[in-house]
């Protein structure tokens, strides 16, 4: 298993954090854009 050797920094570890964060939200988006788009197609095809 992998250890890290020495204490990381908290500069270091919340700009990991942000990065990491960041990358959650963009898939969020996308997530959402693409169940919006989904959802007004069937409307449509309701109609």
């Amino acid at each position: 298993m992998a250890v890290p050797k020495k204490r990381m920094s908290k500069t270091r570890t919340n700009k990991r954090k942000s990065v990491w964060k960041k990358k959650g939200t963009v898939e969020a988006k996308k997530a959402i854009s693409t169940a919006k788009s989904v959802l007004k197609e069937l409307l449509e095809v309701q109609n």
